[in-house]
């Protein structure tokens, strides 16, 4: 009984398992450099300068998480994610890569590290910046990188 249960347990796993972890025999394994998957912040930034969430939104996989600096709902869906971005592009974000370390392998990315998220008070033009740690893990998803997941959180200390 208890090999039945191990059995299972691994098999459900095997099923439940992303798509990433393991292509397709058929599929081709892609392995970015470190300066593309760079690269794929100032996509990421320039679509937060246009200020059209649908923009920013384009950028995450179908079946992408988004987990917010400033939100405390974690977004699983394409609705989810652009509803967060309607507000967050309000105050011109502008993000900064200040720490850097890239992991990548088939078909799959991870950039993480810290930034800083400068938005701007359209009222008074008073710039304040965010100090975060962020991690962005990407796959390969028709042919493009996509972001997979997306986590931001303050920094727990303050800083100078």
């Amino acid at each position: 009984m208890k090999k039945l249960v191990i059995t299972a347990a691994i098999a459900a796993f095997a099923i439940s398992a992303p798509a990433y972890a393991k292509p397709a025999k058929s599929a081709k394994c892609v392995t970015p450099t470190t300066q593309q998957v760079e690269s794929l912040f100032a996509d990421f930034n320039n679509a937060w300068a246009t200020k059209n969430p649908d923009t920013v939104t384009a950028l995450f996989a179908k079946d992408a998480v988004l987990l917010a600096t400033v939100s405390n709902t974690p977004r699983t869906d394409h609705a989810g994610i652009r509803d967060y971005f309607v507000g967050f592009l309000k105050p011109s974000p502008v993000g900064t890569i200040n720490t850097s370390t890239v992991k990548a392998g088939c078909n799959m990315a991870a950039r993480v590290g810290t930034w800083t998220v400068t938005v701007t008070d359209a009222a008074t033009g008073a710039k304040t910046d965010i100090k975060a740690r962020y991690s962005f893990i990407y796959k390969m998803e028709g042919g493009k990188w996509m972001i997979d997941h997306l986590h931001s959180s303050m920094m727990p200390e303050k800083t100078g």
